[in-house]
């Protein structure tokens, strides 16, 4: 077995707080990480994510038996507070004999009692942070942990960059809890430097797709292979009344037809055919189905094609393997280089 002697060394704090070798993170994505993915990064040393999206609960549930008949890893359960099913989510995990380990909160920010809620069954919670006032709200709502998401991710993101994030939260907060960095990352290298200025470790999402593992549509991985970094544009609000969290998606007809959506939605509800509430439920409708056309049927046309900045550094299709021993290779590397430079 490869040994990577300074990697390991700064990955000690996120290693131990995740129960893993490696804390590389598969971020969860709606239609992509599915069972068989979540354990092929569990059973390489690294902590997948279980994607709940809008999954009906008894499906979810499942899913979670599904993954522990493949892996004996540690992983968590990704739920999406905007999501219509989130709730129903959230009692069915409640209800579980064998509590699920993590739990990540995602898409918006999670009510204080329902963090404690899901403390309760034993899990540790991990939710995200995309601004600094969050990271703060999620420190104080009982977060054991937190993944640092800049705006170049991709799905659901907020509006802050990366490089400015690390500056804000992570040398702010890293030696209160652990921190997780994501948003545009897909190098060891950068891995490296990231885990130098604190990261617990780091989470990828779109590097993770351009899996032989990962069961999305062929055609949806030749068009990240196609797609440059400027391609995978971040979603707008068009009015106020109708709030939408941003999504970052490859440029297509899809979203030509997101846009048509909301402008129709925020008409609906200015007239008051239409709650807030509902409208922002049919626009998360909308990427659910609209992803599932991308990722399953292979219709990136017209289908959500959701992906992060670092599609652009995306050119062939590995195993979960390769990845990771990528990255632990090219950082070991890097960390390698800087000692011969300074000593």
């Amino acid at each position: 077995m490869q040994q990577y002697t300074y990697m390991e060394r700064l990955m000690e704090r996120g290693s131990r707080f995740l129960n893993v070798r490696y804390p590389i993170i598969c971020g969860a994505m709606t239609w992509v990480s599915e069972p068989k993915l979540v354990a092929a990064v569990c059973n390489n040393g690294g902590f997948g994510c279980l994607a709940g999206g809008n999954t009906p609960p008894e499906i979810l549930k499942q899913q979670i038996s599904e993954l522990r008949s493949l892996t004996d890893g540690s992983f968590a359960v990704n739920l999406i507070t905007i999501a219509p099913a989130y709730h129903d989510h959230i009692a069915m995990l409640k209800s579980l004999e064998k509590p699920v380990p993590y739990i990540v909160f995602a898409g918006s920010i999670p009510k204080e009692q329902e963090i404690a809620s899901i403390k309760e069954t034993g899990a540790k919670v991990i939710c995200f942070a995309s601004t600094i006032s969050i990271a703060e709200r999620m420190i104080r709502y009982g977060a054991d942990a937190l993944v640092l998401e800049g705006t170049e991710a991709g799905g659901h993101i907020g509006h802050v960059s990366t490089t400015v994030l690390v500056q804000q939260l992570l040398f702010k907060f890293g030696e209160t809890l652990p921190i997780f960095v994501a948003g545009g990352i897909a190098t060891g290298k950068l891995a490296a430097h990231l885990l130098l200025c604190g990261a617990a470790g780091i989470q990828m999402g779109t590097r993770f797709v351009m899996t032989e593992e990962c069961l999305a549509h062929p055609k949806f991985k030749e068009y990240f292979v196609r797609a440059n970094a400027r391609d995978a544009m971040s979603t707008a609000q068009f009015d106020p009344r109708l709030p939408v969290v941003s999504v970052r998606v490859i440029r297509n007809h899809g979203t030509q037809e997101f846009t048509k959506l909301q402008l129709e939605l925020v008409k609906k509800v200015a007239e008051g055919t239409i709650t807030r509430q509902d409208a922002q439920a049919e626009l998360e409708r909308f990427w659910v189905g609209s992803l599932r056309k991308a990722v399953v049927e292979g219709d990136v046309d017209y289908g959500s094609v959701m992906a992060g900045q670092s599609v652009g550094l995306m050119d062939k299709v590995s195993s979960v393997n390769e990845v990771i021993h990528d990255i632990l290779r090219d950082g070991e590397a890097e960390l390698r280089r800087m000692k011969n430079f300074f000593c």
